[in-house]
């Protein structure tokens, strides 16, 4: 494995909760702290199915990840707020299809950085950087020597975006997309989906609650159409478009409607760098 920048230890808080822990513990992992179950258990009575969309956005992931080193021939993945090292991680998948694929894995949770950097030691294509997942021209600096700009590269921003707050600046989520899809060699693609929901109690009581449970490390639950845009400098990948993850090309059939969430849905797909 390849490190980045800032290897050094950093402190672990343990007073406030982490995203990347809940979703540790909402995935049934064991690398979160009393805190993050705590913070998981009032998120679940604001939207009871958060655990299931954890999951379905996880098999997204393997199956969006398949489908780029399968069927577009992708070597070079970029995961943006990569979390915690679970089973089936992105280097994972993709070196099965194609063994040489480089993966480099971003994320500034200190817990988050120290698994990773023990459990991918022996693995020579993957990276680690220690970098907020905004600072796109830090990242390829970063990169640079490890993957090839000048060829296609999938970024991933899979269930992250949410993560970060609205800006009137270059860090705002939509100017984050834009400013990597200006990088990004054409051929290359974007996987782009984020929790939303209709409801605006949902959206108001989940956005609030994380932001008090991890001491303002959250931006804001979103609706459909203000994800949509941030596919504008994209080609939508379509079919399937733009849609609820469990429907992106499925592996079995899809849940019937009435059995499906009303809470909240995980949204998003693919978008790919025009030539």
């Amino acid at each position: 494995m390849a490190y980045g920048e800032k290897p050094q230890s950093r402190f672990i808080d343990t007073s406030n909760a982490s995203a990347a822990r809940m979703y540790d513990w909402l995935l049934g992992g064991s690398e979160n702290y009393e805190v993050d179950r705590e913070a998981c258990k009032e998120l679940l009575k604001i939207a009871p199915s958060t655990q299931q969309l954890a999951r379905t956005n996880r098999d997204f992931l393997r199956r969006v990840v398949r489908f780029l080193a399968a069927e577009k021939k992708i070597t070079q993945f970029l995961d943006h707020g990569s979390g915690l090292p679970t089973q089936d991680n992105v280097h994972e998948v993709a070196q099965r299809i194609n063994d040489g694929t480089k993966v480099v894995y971003v994320d500034d949770d200190p817990m988050v950085l120290a698994h990773a950097r023990t459990s991918l030691d022996d693995n020579e294509n993957t990276m680690v950087l220690d970098y907020d997942m905004r600072c796109t021209s830090k990242i390829r600096q970063a990169t640079e020597k490890f993957l090839d700009w000048n060829k296609p590269i999938a970024a991933l921003f899979v269930s992250v975006l949410h993560c970060l707050p609205d800006r009137s600046d270059e860090l705002d989520p939509a100017a984050v997309i834009k400013n990597l899809a200006d990088e990004l060699a054409p051929g290359s693609y974007m996987v782009i989906c984020q929790l939303v929901s209709d409801d605006p109690a949902v959206r108001d009581g989940v956005t609030q609650l994380m932001a008090e449970a991890t001491h303002n490390k959250w931006g804001r639950v979103r609706e459909t159409h203000e994800v949509r845009r941030y596919f504008d400098p994209l080609i939508i990948e379509s079919p399937p478009g733009l849609v609820d993850v469990i429907d992106w090309h499925p592996d079995s059939t899809p849940p019937p409607d009435h059995l499906r969430p009303t809470d909240w849905v995980e949204w998003g797909g693919v978008g790919r760098i025009p030539k």
